[in-house]
């Protein structure tokens, strides 16, 4: 071989391995911890293949997001005391500004994603068994003597703190605003509440699988699920009054920033927005933010709502200390059933 194409060869081939080489270390395995609340397995493991698919393509990176779920308000508590999430996808904005004032996420976290970091609604509906045999119609018929109540427990749980701010929030238009009426109409509801589960999907499976009870205060997406696991057997009721409930999502920076993962963590959330993210949340029976595709599902009602910044709650940090803290109004008002 001549001299000069014996050079353009050895340069030929050292561009090739240069070229592999980069390849290879160019494609990243990387793992992220999304710490979610109960009722949300199934909408994540559907969106998680999606996102890792779309990266893939994107990039040419392997992302792996591995699932952590429980009571909202336990799963915030797990953040702070140590469980390295990437991002949190909680039942409530309550949960995530307790983590915020632990500086794992800024303190403007509702800001970095449009609707306030929450890219899905649901609300709350009441689930009763084929039939309705206690012929459940509104919150009203779930105070009355011999009717047995599921619903989580309000200290541990996102969607029970929802469930009781919607009792509440009836009852403070059933008795024009009177508080100690207010008072009374939630503490008979927790009296007919024979068990608290600790999360949503706890209390479904009480009720759903175990049969305890004659009435669910659910999650709407769980109440459809049910309904679609086992079919035929159960109905849902729409109160008249029910709650805007806003599921949000935050990166917890400190912790994405130490394993180098806080683009992707961005990227994962922002994807729940795009039109496929949008339209798995409607699959998996939660209420789409992007209207286009919201208007594909026609099993969601209309209804009347109230939201967590109306007066008579005041945002969630002035709930949280009213009616959910250490000797607040629910600590007063519940007594256990066997009491």
């Amino acid at each position: 071989m001549y001299p000069l194409l014996k050079k353009f060869s050895r340069l030929a081939f050292a561009s090739v391995l240069a070229a592999l080489s980069i390849s290879t270390v160019s494609a990243k395995e990387i793992t992220l911890l999304n710490v979610s609340y109960d009722p949300t397995r199934e909408l994540y493991g559907e969106y998680n293949k999606a996102f890792a698919k779309y990266w893939k393509a994107k990039t040419g990176d392997t992302v792996t997001i591995e699932q952590s779920h429980g009571g909202s308000g336990k799963q915030a508590r797990a953040v702070i005391d140590g469980l390295p999430a990437d991002v949190v996808t909680l039942a409530l904005a309550y949960d995530i500004d307790a983590i915020a004032v632990h500086e794992l996420v800024p303190k403007d976290w509702q800001q970095k994603l449009p609707d306030q970091s929450t890219p899905y609604t649901s609300t709350i509906v009441l689930l009763v068994r084929k039939g309705n045999p206690k012929g459940i119609k509104d919150w009203d018929d779930l105070v009355k003597p011999g009717v047995a109540v599921i619903t989580p427990n309000p200290k541990t749980s996102g969607g029970a703190r929802w469930n009781y701010l919607a009792a509440w929030a009836y009852a403070n238009k059933k008795f024009g605003g009177n508080e100690e009426k207010n008072k009374e109409f939630i503490k008979a509801l927790f009296k007919n509440v024979p068990v608290l589960d600790t999360g949503a999907r706890g209390a479904t499976t009480t009720f759903v699988q175990h049969g305890l009870g004659d009435v669910f205060i659910s999650w709407e997406n769980e109440a459809f699920l049910a309904q679609k696991e086992f079919p035929g057997k159960f109905e849902i009721v729409t109160p008249s009054l029910s709650i805007l409930a806003e599921p949000p999502v935050a990166v917890v920076e400190k912790n994405a920033s130490k394993k180098g993962v806080t683009d992707v963590a961005n990227e994962y959330l922002k994807y729940l927005y795009s039109a496929e993210g949008q339209d798995i949340a409607g699959k998996n029976f939660y209420r789409p933010r992007d209207q286009k595709v919201a208007a594909k599902y026609t099993n969601f009602k209309k209804l009347d709502l109230i939201t967590i910044n109306d007066p008579l709650f005041g945002g969630w940090q002035k709930a949280q200390k009213k009616h959910f803290a250490d000797k607040a109004l629910f600590d007063q008002l519940y007594v256990p059933s066997n009491n």
